[in-house]
């Protein structure tokens, strides 16, 4: 009898990633701070992307009008680098 073969292991493909760039408040860029503190002291050590893409899972999974009221409370700001100070 011949020793059949181990199964390999399927690879599993990684996902594409996109880089992108945005504008943020000073203020609201101040909360992913105060964020990764907290996930610090809850031993999850977290990066600014990870925040922000569990924010977005959370976003995901709100009803239309849940999602209308959170997009209610961020105002819309002028998008762009800001002006240089030459």
């Amino acid at each position: 009898m011949v020793p059949s073969k181990p199964q390999q292991a399927v690879k599993q493909k990684k996902p594409k990633l996109v880089r992108d760039s945005f504008t943020i408040p000073k203020a609201e860029y101040g909360v992913l701070d105060a964020l990764k503190q907290r996930a610090d002291k809850l031993s999850r050590p977290a990066k600014k992307s990870e925040l922000l893409r569990a924010g977005i899972k959370i976003l995901a999974t709100l009803s239309d009008a849940a999602l209308l009221t959170a997009l209610a409370q961020v105002p819309t700001i002028k998008t762009g680098r800001p002006a240089s100070k030459n």
